[in-house]
């Protein structure tokens, strides 16, 4: 592997930094603009609510098995090179839906802006691979932070458009910011010069992918199927035999899609190890917020909301999320990433503890929210900080990769139990069935057990004095700080 010395910054950092993060926005915004079309869609389409379902679920398996790829070949061919391909992905699967009504041509474009999903780990790399030290950890806590921050404005823009608009509406919006992202992106954003060398271990990605699939197959759809069916069994049975394999031969070739030996470092791990505990925790946030909000005044605690009003629940939390990411950065910048992840974690736990016993007014279940999203910003902005301290500077593409797909496992987790705790525990309110506001409170308490449990593995990493890493470009060492060599060879 060779790290040729970084490029001088470019000449507007601060622009760069801005048109990544906007890039984030749009890629996060995509994720979530079908939920508030999803009842809909079975009469809009004439497909089953079932085969509906599938415009959130191949998202969520293309964006985890293309990140860590992506970010791979990021590594070896150009980062902005990469990332401008997953913007061209994006905007081909917004025209495929704006044009279609077809459910088959609607998954097939999801499933391409799923893809896309892996420009928020390479805009990360290319952040710290072409911007000066002292710039490094805010930019890339902005970076990190746009994934909830576009989470959080997903909703309310698409709820708005589905009731004034036709819904094709915003898959043609979508594709009209996508191609202004690649706009920007060429004029604003260098390319990094800064590459892994070896050949692509095409083997090693199939491996991978095999075993994403198997697993998020199986949780994502296990609550339909039965967990105890045979096309859910056979799932976790054949990732479990896959999994190991696929390690074993990672092990053996010289340039691994992914390298076990440096993901298996303490430092590295446990981040990775968090990151799952965090996206479960943050997921289960956007996931009963409106849905609560939604619910009607004859459960008892619903507040008879519209999808709009309830999508607007989060739009605090995603403002909390941008003012908070330079916090964030100053908090690591001084007390180290390990500390901000903790007091992350603490603030995410105590804000499910306010949902818990604030359920029954509007505006404390969004005081409640705001506090988890800003939460989830430090620890969003802490977590990229962690892995490129433990991980050499030519493998940030696929370290971040693979930081963010635990997060995706994480939602993918959060989801099922979501869904397994309100269709469980439910009632009859004026006729019809509806989740009691126990199960509420039941979902609110497991994500604060998640929130806990990052906590108790931050409390595990090794402290930033002890450990190797990269930051910016520059390798920590005991202390002392020396620039990476021209060249660097592993």
């Amino acid at each position: 592997m060779t790290a040729p010395a970084p490029a001088a910054a470019p000449h507007h950092p601060r622009l760069a930094t801005a048109v990544l993060a906007f890039c984030g926005v749009v890629v996060a915004i995509m994720q979530t603009i079908v939920v508030p079309l999803l009842p809909h869609i079975p009469d809009l389409t004439g497909a089953t609510p079932e085969a509906a379902s599938w415009l959130v679920t191949v998202t969520l398996l293309t964006g985890a098995v293309f990140t860590p790829v992506l970010g791979r070949v990021g590594d070896m061919y150009g980062k902005r090179r990469v990332l401008i391909a997953s913007l061209g992905v994006l905007v081909l699967g917004s025209l495929l839906c704006a044009a279609g009504s077809q459910i088959g041509v609607l998954i097939a474009g999801r499933a391409l802006q799923g893809a896309a999903i892996a420009v928020v780990p390479l805009g990360i790399s290319i952040l710290r691979d072409e911007l000066p030290p002292e710039r490094v950890l805010p930019a890339v806590a902005l970076m990190s932070s746009s994934m909830g921050i576009g989470a959080a404005v997903g909703l309310p823009v698409a709820a708005v458009v589905i009731q004034n608009f036709e819904w094709h509406t915003m898959f043609w919006v979508s594709a009209a910011i996508g191609l202004l992202d690649i706009a920007l992106v060429l004029r604003c954003v260098p390319e990094s010069p800064i590459r892994s060398r070896g050949r692509f271990d095409a083997l090693g990605a199939l491996g991978l992918t095999a075993t994403l699939v198997c697993l998020l197959l199986a949780v994502t759809q296990g609550g339909g199927w039965g967990w105890t069916s045979v096309p859910t069994l056979g799932l976790f049975v054949a990732s479990a035999v896959i999994a190991p394999a696929w390690g074993a031969y990672e092990l053996r070739v010289r340039s691994p899609m992914v390298d076990l030996r440096v993901s298996a470092r303490p430092a590295v791990l446990l981040t990775n190890v968090a990151a799952l505990l965090i996206g479960f925790a943050f997921y289960a946030n956007s996931l009963v917020t409106g849905q609560m909000v939604q619910e009607p005044k004859t459960t008892g605690y619903g507040l008879g909301a519209s999808i709009v009003v309830s999508g607007l629940c989060l739009l605090p939390g995603g403002v909390a999320m941008v003012l908070l990411s330079p916090v964030s950065a100053r908090i690591s910048g001084r007390h180290g990433p390990r500390t901000s992840l903790a007091l992350a974690s603490g603030i995410i736990a105590v804000g499910y503890v306010v949902r818990y016993f604030t359920s029954h007014s509007l505006w404390t279940i969004v005081a409640g929210a705001t506090v988890v999203a800003a939460g989830t910003a430090i620890a969003y902005s802490a977590l990229p900080a962690l892995v490129m301290r433990g991980v050499p500077v030519g493998e940030t593409g696929a370290a971040n990769g693979l930081n963010t797909l635990m997060r995706s496992i994480g939602q993918a987790f959060c989801s099922a139990t979501v869904a397994a705790v309100l269709a469980n525990m439910t009632f009859l309110a004026a006729g019809r069935p509806a989740p009691t506001l126990g199960a509420y409170r039941l979902v609110f308490l497991i994500a604060a057990g998640a929130a806990l449990l990052a906590l108790a593995v931050t409390l595990c990493l090794p402290s930033e004095r002890a450990g190797t890493g990269t930051v910016g470009g520059r390798r920590r060492s005991s202390g002392r700080t020396r620039t990476m060599p021209i060249q660097e060879v592993a």
